[in-house]
């Protein structure tokens, strides 16, 4: 695996990983690496600098640092994802795998009026939103909720 810092066509900068660099230079032949900002595929790799760590400055990295979960936000919309996750799962109610069947009950009268979230079929989103039910996709995967 590596790991590329992009750029795009207007200047926004962001990291991605790759099997390969022959793996990065086919998926931007067909135009399927874009930017998290803006959507641009006129990306290019950005100047950076490898992380490497000696046997020295290993022994000197931080017990916390170590520690930090993969799933700490380290950019700004990483952040700001996070925080729009914690809002929703706080001020909604996850309805799992009923999300369509529930969010057409609502629509229609049958269920209590509340915000809820949770996961549809793609055919089940399409057909809600073609019915008028107002539904969005979040840009994250809702945490699965067991008894």
């Amino acid at each position: 695996m590596i790991r590329y810092t992009l750029k795009c066509a207007n200047d926004h900068q962001f990291e991605s990983w790759f099997q390969s660099a022959d793996a990065f230079d086919k998926v931007k032949a067909a135009n399927l690496v874009a930017c998290p900002d803006c959507g641009d595929t006129a990306v290019t790799k950005a100047i950076m600098a490898p992380k490497v760590r000696t046997a020295r400055g290993a022994a000197q990295t931080p017990v916390e640092e170590i520690k930090k979960p993969l799933s700490t936000p380290t950019t700004e919309q990483e952040t700001i994802l996070a925080k729009l996750k914690s809002e929703i799962e706080a001020n909604s109610d996850y309805v799992g795998m009923n999300f369509a069947k529930e969010a057409r009950a609502i629509h229609d009268g049958d269920a209590p009026a509340r915000a809820i979230y949770g996961e549809a079929k793609l055919e089940e989103a399409k057909s809600l939103i073609e019915d008028g039910v107002p539904v969005a996709p979040l840009p994250f995967t809702p945490n699965r909720k067991t008894n």
